[in-house]
């Protein structure tokens, strides 16, 4: 390295560190003053961490780096000093500064692991909601009125199970639209459905029960959940009125996870002897219900079926979101435990993340006492009534024959083609030829009872997310891929 009278800018020959050096440290110093230290800092930092300043590097001295960089020696010597107790670089009296052998150079890499759609010209996958109808100025609105009025002490850590306020905003929202019994001291606020299934296997394991039954077929995420909780699943076939009784009551479980109000996939709604067998079978193993209410706020036909909790809310766990009214990307759900599971419930939840956000959670409160949630739904029930409207259409105009089954409610339907289009594989393969997005029935089966040529071809086409116009476009391009 040069000496500390040498210009930074003519390098003497044969000097590959201190040139390296230089050159890496140089834009740190261009830093505003106040800074300028944490920067030198950061920038020797990085080039140890990336490799660029490789193990067993000497480097310049204090006073010849900081004559090369403009800077005071002080300011090097602050740096050196810092990493040295960092362990990235190491140093002796009278043997220099040299890179430390500890750190392992890692190429920095940022990539994105949320769930995507394939690129298609018509995707009818199941299970995505319209985000462009999420209420970005009302949502605004009440974010600031909740932050001018938020008392300093709920920005500490909350109650586990939430802010009273949204607990209670969320009670009377259920019993008014849901039909649940929901005392404002059993509801837990969760981060979706997703982890009100792990809250509840845990509990569910805590108390001795290995195993669950769940609805063949159903959302594989249940199974997945409920594993990781320690939690063995169990799939019980279904028939035209709900779960079969038969089939459970010979698994030998005494917890099952239901969605009664609107069933995923088929489409079907329990019926009311169906509801009433299934509680007495809890009550005869001394067991529970785990009702999963996705979608049950969308109805078209009629008034929406009530949630199976209200009939037995000691026997039956419920739990919802707003992952299809507003977004899935805020992390916003509600459960509604039973008494006998709610001290483990609870504290796995304070030991699992110390409760939800507050502001999320004074939020949404804020949100619902407005009225503003309300409002909401009954903008996603239009919406969603009218693309289910034109999807059914579609198909029997250019899919004639197709039978569109379940009730008129949800995000999504299930279209059992004419056998002439099938086997099903192949008509699969020709859509995905032609970049159509779907999923067929079967991927949501447990077991497969019969080959599919045998069966037809059965979709679970999604239409929430889609316009009227992209439904109808989908549709044809569907019906030119299943001729060709």
């Amino acid at each position: 390295m040069t000496s500390s009278g040498t210009n930074p800018q003519r390098r003497p020959p044969g000097d590959p560190v201190g040139s390296a050096a230089w050159e890496l440290l140089l834009p740190a110093v261009s830093a505003p003053a106040r800074t300028r230290g944490r920067s030198l800092q950061a920038a020797l930092r990085e080039a140890v961490r990336s490799g660029r300043l490789a193990p067993g590097t000497r480097l310049p001295s204090s006073r010849d780096l900081a004559a090369d960089l403009g800077v005071s020696r002080g300011l090097v010597t602050e740096a050196y000093e810092q990493l040295t107790a960092e362990g990235y670089l190491r140093s002796g009296r009278g043997a220099g500064t040299w890179v430390g052998g500890a750190v392992r150079a890692a190429r920095p890499r940022t990539r994105d692991l949320a769930p995507r759609a394939p690129g298609s010209r018509a995707d009818f996958v199941a299970g995505t909601p319209d985000l462009s109808l999420f209420p970005r100025a009302a949502w605004a609105t009440a974010h600031r009125g909740v932050l001018a009025e938020l008392p300093h002490q709920d920005l500490g850590y909350p109650d586990p199970r939430g802010l009273p306020r949204l607990r209670t905003a969320l009670a009377g929202l259920l019993t008014r639209r849901r039909g649940v019994v929901a005392d404002p001291e059993r509801i837990v606020v969760v981060s979706g459905v997703a982890q009100a299934t792990s809250l509840l296997g845990f509990a569910l394991h805590a108390r001795g029960l290995a195993t669950a039954g769940v609805e063949d077929p159903g959302s594989p995420q249940h199974d997945e959940l409920y594993a990781a909780a320690g939690v063995t699943t169990v799939p019980v076939p279904l028939d035209g009125e709900g779960i079969s009784l038969g089939p459970l009551r010979e698994a030998g479980v005494r917890a099952v996870v239901t969605t009664p109000s609107h069933q995923f996939p088929t489409g079907i709604a329990y019926s009311a002897r169906r509801r009433a067998d299934l509680l007495g079978w809890a009550r005869s193993v001394d067991g529970f219900v785990l009702e999963d209410d996705y979608d049950g706020d969308f109805r078209y036909d009629r008034a929406p079926v009530g949630a199976l909790q209200g009939l037995d809310p000691d026997r039956v766990a419920y739990t919802g979101s707003v992952s299809k009214s507003l977004a899935p990307g805020l992390r916003l759900g509600w459960l509604l435990v039973p008494q006998s599971l709610a001290d483990e419930v609870v504290e796995r939840k304070r030991t699992m993340d110390l409760g939800h956000p507050t502001i999320d959670q004074a939020l949404f409160a804020r949100f619902l006492e407005r009225g503003d949630y309300d409002r909401q739904l009954r903008r996603c029930q239009r919406a969603y009534r009218e693309r289910r409207d034109a999807l059914v259409a579609a198909l029997e105009e250019h899919l004639p024959g197709t039978r569109v089954s379940g009730i008129a409610a949800g995000l999504h339907v299930i279209a059992a083609l004419p056998h002439r289009y099938g086997p099903q594989e192949e008509f699969l393969a020709r859509l995905g030829a032609a970049g159509v997005g779907v999923r067929p029935l079967t991927d949501y089966a447990h077991a497969r009872a019969e080959p599919d040529d045998e069966r037809g071809v059965r979709l679970v086409l999604g239409y929430a997310h889609l316009s009227p116009t992209r439904i109808r476009a989908g549709v044809r391009l569907m019906a030119e891929a299943a001729r060709a």
